[in-house]
């Protein structure tokens, strides 16, 4: 990773830390409209995100609806399908996975660390009891989400990028328009 691209991540970082000090979720209002956004497996999964994570998905997923919203929206909204409703439930869903780590924001900064250091190793955890056991699932967040959407019925679209949403564009299966957007919105 370029220097620019380390700088970026460290920022972005240091700003969802200090973010996720305040454990308020998101407005009665954006819950309103996650409400109608989302599936009932979908909402209670949305509902079990810590608040800063569903603060951090509300965000993502208004960048998401301003795109929508442009020239380029009634396009992406049909590859999405449905309205282009399976493009904003990635967006608000991406990260759902962290909930299986049960992991608080300090235990959280552990795990980016350790998954820095030892990304192999501390990746394989999950098998493993005890605070081994939730850094490996929280750093396998993608993968652990991916589950959780499967079992709650969500649109592939959404499954896939809850796992895709790490990986380098070469490695995803969304359709790259769809994925550029919920990439840049998610600014991760």
């Amino acid at each position: 990773m370029a220097r620019s691209g380390r700088l970026h991540r460290i920022g972005h970082l240091v700003r969802r830390f200090c973010g996720s000090l305040w454990s308020g979720g998101p407005s009665s209002a954006a819950e309103d409209r996650v409400a109608g956004l989302l599936g009932d497996g979908e909402l209670g999964l949305w509902r079990r995100m810590s608040g800063a994570d569903r603060r951090h998905s509300v965000v993502v997923a208004r960048r998401v609806e301003s795109v929508l919203g442009g020239p380029e929206g009634p396009d992406l909204a049909a590859a999405a399908g449905d309205g282009g409703t399976p493009l904003l439930a990635a967006a608000l869903l991406h990260d759902v996975g962290k909930v299986r780590s049960g992991l608080g924001t300090f235990g959280r900064v552990a795990a980016t660390v350790l998954g820095a250091v030892v990304p192999g190793r501390a990746r394989g955890w999950p098998g493993r009891g005890g605070f081994r056991g939730r850094v490996g699932l929280y750093l396998r967040h993608p993968e652990e989400g991916a589950a959780l959407l499967s079992e709650a019925g969500s649109d592939p679209l959404t499954v896939a990028w809850a796992l895709e949403h790490h990986r380098q564009p070469d490695r995803w299966s969304v359709d790259r328009r769809l994925a550029d957007v919920l990439h840049a919105a998610d600014d991760d």
